[in-house]
């Protein structure tokens, strides 16, 4: 039991980490168009099962969805050049609503093979695998050294012990950016995931930051 415990919190805290200092990769798994919402699409205009892409919306936004699928669905047919174009404009609607969904901007489909860094084509094979071994290797090993590397930075700056203020203000910066690192890193171990479409929250730093800005002013 306690060793299942240890492997979650290790994926928690390296899902976190990515998240926060790769936001680019990891929004970007969605719009291209090799991602997850395009072949859903894809699947969903040449089944007819409208279903398979209502799933990456929001109940709200579920009209206009139908809407621009049964015009795609009407035109698509014409020929191959109309076909190209209607499927093209479904999945950047399809796309911009679901990040829109997700409280981030659209800024075009991006091209299917990028680069997207190790962990979300391991989630995404761990997933068709079934087994998520070398998926847990990866979030291990970027916990295990992100939290090396800025430990080693700090203690490297600690060991200065120089009173001139330019230097020990140097270690007070490197102390901040690694409580906070070790802050959010046991802020998901500790609190359960966010569902899809996650609610805004404030965590439990900046509860204590909101109300100490309230107090001085």
């Amino acid at each position: 039991m306690k060793k299942v415990s240890v492997m979650h919190w290790m994926i928690f805290s390296a899902l976190l980490v990515i998240g926060f200092f790769l936001p680019k990769l990891v929004f970007a798994h969605c719009d291209g168009l090799d991602g997850p919402v395009v072949k859903a699409a894809q699947m969903a205009l040449d089944s007819g099962n409208l279903n398979l892409v209502l799933v990456w919306v929001q109940k709200d936004d579920e009209a206009e969805i139908k809407k621009v699928f049964q015009k795609t669905l009407s035109v698509r047919k014409l020929n191959a050049q109309v076909k190209e174009l209607a499927d093209t404009y479904f999945f950047e609607t399809l796309v911009r609503i679901h990040r829109a969904g997700e409280g981030a901007s659209y800024t075009g489909l991006k091209p299917a093979g990028r680069d997207l860094g190790p962990a979300i084509p391991a989630a995404d094979k761990a997933i068709e695998s079934g087994s998520a071994k070398a998926l847990t290797k990866i979030l291990t090993e970027a916990v295990q050294e992100g939290v090396a590397d800025r430990f080693k930075e700090l203690i490297a700056k600690k060991k200065l012990r120089s009173d001139d203020v330019e230097t020990r203000r140097q270690y007070i910066k490197a102390y901040v950016e690694f409580v906070h690192y070790i802050e959010k890193i046991h802020e998901a171990a500790e609190n359960p995931s966010e569902g899809h479409y996650p609610e805004a929250k404030e965590t439990p730093g900046e509860k204590i930051r909101t109300a100490t800005k309230k107090t001085i002013q």
